[in-house]
């Protein structure tokens, strides 16, 4: 009410602001009522004001667009008068009704002008006849009915009412979130405790893990310091054995000498005297060739380098952990680039195009050549590699992925890859012998040196079935060279086969001899001379190794049970020259045999 009040005053009056057109004030139609008024004065008032015409009367409904009722003229034929209880201010109004009446058909559009102030009106007149029913409408009945004013200020309750329902379920909205943000906190409490008990495990787990590394380290040290002071006594008390036997030898030397000295034949001490200083000087010398020196000292010359691990020790900090980014995407397998020469692959990769993730490096697997499983053949930045020292005529599987801090991406698609079906090599100048000369592309060999030289192929072979032949260029003098398989570090002064390291047929121009570890076998007629050709045939299948001179298999299978790396090799002096060739297919002798098997 009071806010209404502020909202339209009048400038006459401030206590009934109705919101007059001309500016008027309640107040102009009101009159003084006495409180001794009777009812009948009263009644008889109103019979006064009967004589006001009709018209007049609605007109003056009309001058207010706010008008309630308060003070009209009640004294209708078709309404009967209701007294009015005295106003709280001594005011009455001049009819003996407030708010209901009856009006003609000229004075009910005027109450569309009076609804604002009806209910103002009403609430402070006293005594109406019936209180309109909350918020409800202005009623229209036909002329001469009864209407009732309604409340205004009821009906903007009820739409601040509803106003203030919507709000206070966004708020009953907003408690609820919060409850339950209450209950997510106080679950973040017991989590937090449990993190951290957890996270204390870790840590206690991982510094008894450092310190059991240090114990076993210590444990190791410890172990090379006795094993020093057990060195150091035993070169000690073999000094002190040694020293007391030659000290009793020079002890006995010495009496013998005196012994000698105190005889009284001159001729017998003239007969060993020269002997004896011969002697007594050469144990001088021997005791005056560090001999009277410690072999061994007794500080141990170790020390232990602990400043890296105490500074490693000083720096052991948490990482803080930083908002992550995502893994990388499959790299692609750039088909075009990847391919194979002899036995070995090389592969191409890229990132996906769109891909803006940060890749910090690659990992490339291969398997076996036999659908095993995959390893690890290069960790590193390089977008292309190349994998040498594959097995020939085998499939292989290959797939790379990225990796960065966050972690490490899927693998791409896997790429198969088949090497060559026959081996392809020349000899390989990196490990061979000074002496020997290369020409024709590394194919051709030969040595400025009358003694034997090793020279060895550049590929490797651990499985499969390999064949290649040496054809003789030069064979002067009958030298005997020797041809077959080695391993790498073989002894390249020597004749193949003196060592452990080599399986070699040596040949002249008459026969040939089976060698390894220096054993002489299998004597076969059959020789060389220049023009002719000798074949090696490795089976790794068979684990055999056979040879040939011109296509024919001479002797028997010459090694078996052979396992490992194998590495083609030829020895040979100044007076032989061979060329290599490669890539040839099995013999006809060896092919029609294994068919029979």
């Amino acid at each position: 009410l009071e806010g209404i009040r502020e909202r339209i005053p009048t400038p006459n009056c401030c206590h009934f602001p109705m919101g007059l057109r001309d500016t008027a004030c309640a107040r102009n139609i009101l009159v003084q009522t006495p409180d001794s008024e009777s009812p009948q004065s009263r009644r008889a008032s109103g019979s006064a004001v009967s004589d006001y015409d009709y018209l007049d009367l609605d007109k003056m409904s009309l001058y207010s667009e706010a008008d309630s009722g308060y003070g009209s003229y009640g004294g209708f034929a078709s309404a009967p008068t209701t007294p009015c209880q005295k106003s709280p201010n001594g005011l009455g109004g001049r009819g003996d009704t407030c708010g209901c009446f009856s009006l003609a058909g000229e004075g009910r559009p005027a109450l569309r002008h009076v609804r604002h102030g009806a209910a103002l009106l009403c609430r402070d007149a006293r005594g109406c006849e019936s209180s309109p029913s909350e918020g409800g409408p202005v009623c229209w009945e036909p002329e001469g009915a009864r209407c009732h004013l309604p409340s205004v200020p009821m009906k903007t309750s009820l739409q601040q009412s509803s106003q203030l329902s919507q709000a206070l379920n966004g708020l009953s909205d907003r408690a609820k979130e919060a409850k339950e943000f209450l209950v997510q906190l106080r679950n973040m409490v017991q989590q937090i405790q449990e993190n951290s008990v957890e996270f204390e495990a870790c840590l206690v787990a991982q510094c008894d893990a450092l310190i059991d590394a240090l114990n076993r380290r210590k444990a190791q040290l410890l172990s090379r310091v006795n094993k020093e002071h057990e060195h150091k006594l035993k070169v000690v008390r073999d000094q002190i054995s040694h020293c007391t036997v030659k000290l009793r030898q020079t002890t006995g030397l010495m009496e013998y000498c005196l012994e000698v000295i105190k005889e009284n034949d001159p001729s017998g001490f003239l007969q060993i005297s020269d002997a004896l200083i011969r002697r007594v000087h050469l144990t001088e010398d021997q005791w005056g060739k560090g001999t009277l020196t410690p072999r061994m000292t007794t500080d141990f010359d170790l020390n232990l380098d602990n400043g890296p691990l105490l500074q490693s020790i000083h720096q052991l900090d948490f990482v803080q952990m930083k908002v992550s980014s995502p893994v990388p995407a499959p790299p692609i397998l750039q088909l075009e680039e990847c391919c194979t020469h002899n036995n070995s692959a090389t592969l191409s990769w890229k990132q996906p195009p769109l891909s803006t993730v940060q890749v910090e490096g690659y990992i490339l697997e291969l398997d076996d050549g036999n659908g095993g499983q995959f390893r690890e053949v290069y960790v590193g930045k390089e977008t292309m590699c190349t994998v040498d020292g594959l097995h020939f005529n085998s499939t292989y599987s290959a797939r790379v992925k990225a990796f960065n801090k966050t972690g490490v991406s899927p693998y791409s698609k896997t790429l198969v890859l088949q090497t060559s079906e026959v081996a392809w090599f020349s000899f390989d100048p990196a490990s061979a012998h000074a002496d020997i000369i290369f020409s024709n592309d590394n194919l051709t060999v030969t040595c400025n040196s009358y003694d034997d030289r090793v020279v060895l192929g550049k590929t490797g072979f651990s499985k499969g079935l390999h064949y290649w032949e040496l054809s003789i260029d030069r064979y002067d003098n009958h030298p005997d060279p020797a041809f077959g398989v080695a391993r790498i570090d073989v002894l390249k002064d020597a004749m193949l086969g003196k060592d452990d390291k080599a399986w070699a047929m040596y040949v002249d121009n008459n026969r040939s001899w089976f060698m390894h570890n220096n054993s002489h076998t299998n004597r076969t007629e059959g020789g060389i001379t220049k023009g002719a050709t000798v074949g090696v045939l490795l089976d790794l299948t068979r684990r055999t190794l056979t040879f040939s001179i011109n296509e024919d298999q001479q002797g028997p299978v010459a090694f078996e049970n052979l396992e490992g790396l194998f590495f083609p090799a030829v020895s040979l002096n100044r007076n032989v020259q061979v060329t290599l060739h490669t890539g040839l297919p099995v013999p006809e002798f060896y092919a029609s045999r294994s068919a029979m098997q």
